[in-house]
Parts: C-alpha cells; sequence; structure tokens
C-alpha cells in the first residue's frame, strides 16, 4: 500500500452525554478498500460521516489527502472552516447513501451531472459527455433520460455510484449501500462497487455485507460501542479473527 489518503487520529465524538466514538484511530492508503463491520450502534456510520465532516467531531484529527477535515489549528484549538471552504474539502470525498439521496425532478442524466456543473463550475457539455460514461461504467446508459421515481432501487443506488464518481474523487464513502434495497436488487450494487474497487478507487464501506467485505476488502475493521476492536486483512478476519467479540459477530451472522 502506499501513504495514507485518510488519517483518523484519535477520534471522538458525542451526542449530548453519549458518546459513539472513543478515540478511533487508522489510516487508509491510497487505493485501499476498507470495509467497517460491526452491530447496530458500534459508531460505523457517525465515524464514515466524519470523515466528510457531515458530523463534527469533538477531538481528534481526521486528515484527506494531507489536510484537516472541517478545521485548522489556532495554537492548541481547533477553529472550524468556512463553509465553502468545507465545502471544497468534501469535494476529495464522494459519498453513497442508504436511501441514494438522487434528486426526485431530475433525470439520471442530471442527478449525475448537478455536482460538476453547479459545484465545479464545470462545461455542461463537457460534464455530460463524462456523466454518459459513468452511467454506463454502472450500466445505466439506457436510463439516462428517466426520474429516480421510474427506476428500482438497485438502479436508484448506481445512479447515485455514478454520481459520486463524477465529482472524481480522492476517496469514496458508502454507508450501508444496499441495506434499503430488495434483495434481488442487492447483487446489481455489489458488483459495480466491485467494479469501481478493482479500477483502483479508494474505498471505506460501511456495510452488512459479508461476502463483499470477504470478497473485496484489503482490510475489514470490526467496531463495537465506538471502538475498534479488531483490523486485520479480509482472510485473517474471516479465517482467524483475534478477539472473542469479533468471533461472536461472525457466528451470529453466519
Amino acid at each position: 500500500m502506499t501513504d495514507p489518503i485518510v488519517q483518523i487520529q484519535d477520534v471522538h465524538k458525542s451526542f449530548g452525554v453519549l458518546e459513539v466514538l472513543k478515540g478511533i484511530s487508522f489510516d487508509v492508503s491510497v487505493g485501499e478498500v476498507v470495509c467497517l463491520l460491526g452491530p447496530s450502534g458500534s459508531g460505523k456510520t457517525t465515524l464514515v460521516r466524519c470523515i466528510n465532516h457531515l458530523e463534527t467531531i469533538n477531538e481528534g484529527r481526521i486528515l484527506v489527502d494531507g489536510e484537516m477535515m472541517g478545521y485548522r489549528e489556532k495554537g492548541d484549538q481547533l477553529k472550524e472552516l468556512s463553509v465553502k471552504k468545507i465545502a471544497e474539502q468534501r469535494q476529495r470525498t464522494g459519498m453513497v447513501f442508504q436511501r441514494f439521496n438522487l434528486f426526485p425532478h431530475m433525470t439520471a442524466l442530471e442527478n449525475v451531472c448537478c455536482g460538476p456543473v453547479r459545484v465545479q463550475n464545470r462545461p455542461r457539455r463537457e460534464v455530460e459527455t463524462e456523466a454518459m460514461e459513468y452511467l454506463s461504467r454502472v450500466g445505466l446508459a439506457s436510463k439516462a433520460t428517466n426520474y429516480p421515481g421510474q427506476l428500482s432501487g438497485g438502479q436508484q443506488q448506481r445512479v447515485a455510484i455514478a454520481r459520486a464518481l463524477a465529482m472524481k474523487p480522492k476517496v469514496l464513502l458508502f454507508d450501508e449501500p444496499t441495506s434499503a434495497l430488495d434483495p434481488e436488487t442487492v447483487g446489481e450494487v455489489l458488483e459495480v462497487m466491485k467494479s469501481v474497487a478493482k479500477a483502483g478507487m479508494t474505498m471505506v464501506v460501511v456495510t452488512h455485507e459479508m461476502g463483499f467485505a470477504r470478497e473485496v476488502a484489503d482490510r475489514v475493521i470490526m467496531m463495537d460501542r465506538g471502538v475498534v476492536i479488531e483490523s486485520a486483512t479480509s482472510e485473517e478476519f474471516f479465517n482467524a479473527p483475534k478477539n472473542e467479540r469479533t468471533r461472536a459477530f461472525l457466528r451470529g451472522i453466519a
């Protein structure tokens, strides 16, 4: 692996009196696929949302491509950046949500074009050409003029992946991207994710899809109650987990 593109350093996050993240630290290298596993409430989604500053952190540091996300250091304190600067930083991290978050009044093509045109101020004609390439990549070129309401859940999620890719991010973040899908459409989304991983995209994936994690992840990180309890290669994690809580988790989903 190469130098880290994401650095998570002693990150703490609380919601009121509830401490959700309790000192999380790990790096993600360029081109690496890291899957975050763990029971509900373990802090996985909160952590991935902290990476692109959709959630603020209480302590620690998160760096993407060498720059601290959301904050600047002033003496021994952190000061939150301006909304404009945070928006610029977020362009380095594409996000794929559980429930697609497509604009319902825009076609698939328009959804994919929206970010590059409106946020990056790129020429529409150039962006549309690239957007069609991304829709082709996820197998939906024929649905370019369809609106989200005319697409299945799996198709909508594939458009969401194309939309994230169109921003040309350094890292793709996935928050349980198949959890809202019907069982028959899960496979088509996972196949697209596999192809994106094979193309060399750095990915941090919150998932309950054990087959995907086993096949695609370079590293699996197990979280429980706001801490990392195990970090290992996919083979080591599934074949020889060291932590008893990990072993119990894997027995429970077998």
